[in-house]
C-alpha cells in the first residue's frame, strides 16, 4: 500500500522561540521540541516534506547586511533566503537525523534549496507592504532610496521609516520534481523553507527577485506539486477562530472549503495572522488536496487523528 504524503509548514518561530535568548544552541533545543510532533507521523509510516518559515531569521539576515554596508558586499534578499534555507535546512536535517537515529528509524533526510517562481507582474511589487530590516529616520531612508532603489513606509505607530518588499504570490515549485520522487521513495524532504527562493522568468531563463514569500502559501503549491494528500500548517494558535480575541470569539474544530471561503470572503482571518493560512488551505484543497490540518506545533499528532487544532476538508 502506497503511504500517505503530507507537507508540514512550520513557522520560523518554531526554530526562534521569545522564551530563549535567540542563540544558535537554543535554535538547535527549539527546533527539536517543534519536530516532536512529525517524530510520530513518521512512526505511522507517511511520506513527508517540512518545510520552513524564517520571519525572525532573514528580519536578522537583512539588519546585518545593512549595518555592514560600508564593509562587505551587500547581498540581495533572495541571497539572504537561500543562505538560510542552508542553514536552517541544515539544522533541522540534523536535529531530525538524530531523532531518528535515538529512535531506532531508518529514513533518510535530505534539505534541497528550493526555487519558487513568481510573476513579475505580481501586483505587490507595485505598491509592498511586508516591512523588513532596520528603523530609519526620513534622512537616512531617502540615502538609501537613492542608492539602492529601496521603497520606504512609514512603520505603524512611529515616525520613523521601513523598508517594504513584496510579498508575490508562490507559482510553481522549481524543483517540484525531484522533491515528488524524493519523497515518494521515503525520503523525508526540507524544502521551499522561508516560502521559497523567489524567482522570475525572464526571457527564458530564471532569475532572482527581491521579495519574500508567504511560506504557508508556498507550502500549498509545494503539497500541491508533488501530490500530497494532506497539508498541515503548525502555528501558535490552538484552533482557528471567527471574531478571534473578541466577545464572540468561536473557535472551529472543523470546516468545509465552502466555510473557509465564505468566512474568508467575510474577513474573519486578517492578512497578517491567520489569512493566509486559510488562502493556503483553501488552495490546497481546490487544487485536489484531502485535508488541511492547522494545529498548535506541540498537537501535531493528535490535530491529524481529528482531537486537537482544525481540520478542513473539501
Amino acid at each position: 500500500m502506497k503511504r500517505r504524503t503530507a507537507v508540514v509548514a512550520l513557522g520560523g518561530n518554531a526554530i526562534t522561540s521569545k522564551d530563549r535568548e535567540d542563540t544558535i544552541p537554543n535554535q538547535f533545543i527549539n527546533t527539536e521540541i517543534s519536530l516532536g510532533g512529525i517524530l510520530k507521523l513518521i512512526h505511522e509510516g507517511y511520506n513527508l516534506a517540512i518545510t520552513h518559515g524564517n520571519g525572525p531569521q532573514v528580519g536578522n539576515a537583512v539588519l546585518r547586511v545593512e549595518l555592514a554596508q560600508s564593509r562587505a558586499p551587500y547581498l540581495p534578499i533572495y541571497i539572504c533566503v537561500a543562505d538560510l534555507q542552508g542553514g536552517m535546512g541544515f539544522m533541522i536535517e540534523q536535529v531530525l537525523r538524530n531523532i531518528l537515529e535515538r529512535e531506532g528509524i531508518k529514513r533518510e533526510v535530505s534539505t534541497i534549496i528550493t526555487q519558487v517562481i513568481v510573476s513579475a507582474d505580481d501586483p505587490d511589487f507595485s505598491d509592498p507592504t511586508k516591512f523588513i530590516g532596520q528603523f530609519y529616520e526620513p534622512e537616512q531612508a531617502e540615502l538609501l532610496k537613492r542608492e539602492f532603489g529601496w521603497k520606504m513606509k512609514s512603520f505603524p505607530g512611529d515616525g520613523r521609516l521601513r523598508r517594504v518588499i513584496a510579498s508575490p504570490r508562490a507559482l510553481e515549485i522549481v524543483e517540484k520534481d525531484v522533491i515528488r520522487r524524493l519523497v515518494d521513495s521515503g525520503v523525508i524532504v526540507i524544502a521551499s523553507g522561508g516560502g521559497g527562493i523567489p524567482v522570475i522568468r525572464e526571457r527564458g531563463a530564471l532569475k532572482g527577485i527581491d521579495s519574500v514569500i508567504d511560506k504557508d502559501r508556498a507550502a500549498a503549491v509545494m503539497a500541491r506539486d508533488i501530490g500530497a494528500q494532506l497539508l498541515i500548517i503548525l502555528t501558535s494558535i490552538e484552533k482557528v477562530a471567527l471574531n478571534y480575541s473578541k466577545p464572540s470569539h468561536k473557535s472551529l474544530d472543523r470546516l468545509s472549503l465552502g466555510e473557509a471561503e465564505k468566512y474568508f470572503a467575510e474577513g474573519h482571518f486578517p492578512p497578517g495572522s491567520m489569512g493566509p493560512k486559510i488562502e493556503a488551505a483553501i488552495d490546497f484543497l481546490r487544487g485536489g488536496g484531502e485535508m488541511v490540518v492547522i494545529c498548535p506545533i506541540e498537537k501535531t499528532y493528535e490535530a491529524v487523528n481529528g482531537q486537537a487544532g482544525t481540520i478542513i476538508v473539501p
